[in-house]
């Protein structure tokens, strides 16, 4: 990756990356962290709605300037997960990511943990119970 100069911007033209974009990249850097349950797309009658992969960026508010990125990530982890050390590893993920594919200067990388998900082992436990009934 090379900085390219403003004379050289002026040359070729400008490069201007969506806020979208980025807000996508990001959403993908945070759900592959281990403990993040998915996006959250905010509180909406105190209840946190959960998103699928498809709307990454729906639980992240980027702000992109010309060389510069602010980025908030609304997160729902898994139940047991060390908060501090996912939301450390997400912001350190995030950072590398969109710096890497966009060139920006990421300043800020604000983690908003909406909820925690505690489905998965009620699912775990309830497959397993089905199984055990099956058998005897």
């Amino acid at each position: 990756m090379t900085d390219l100069t403003d004379k050289e911007n002026l040359e070729h033209g400008q490069i201007k990356i969506a806020d979208e974009v980025v807000g996508i990249i990001a959403g993908l850097a945070a759900t592959e962290i281990e403990g993040v349950a998915g996006m959250s797309g905010g509180l909406a009658g105190g209840i946190s709605e959960m998103l699928g992969r498809k709307s990454l960026s729906k639980g992240v508010k980027v702000e992109v300037g010309e060389k510069e990125a602010a980025i908030d990530l609304f997160i729902i982890v898994d139940y047991g997960a060390k908060i501090p050390e996912v939301a450390w590893k997400i912001q350190e993920s995030v950072k590398n990511a969109v710096e890497t594919m966009t060139g920006l200067n990421v300043v800020e990388v604000n983690i908003h943990i909406q909820g925690v998900n505690i489905e998965k082992e009620e699912e775990e436990s309830e497959e397993d119970n089905s199984q055990q009934q099956r058998v005897k």
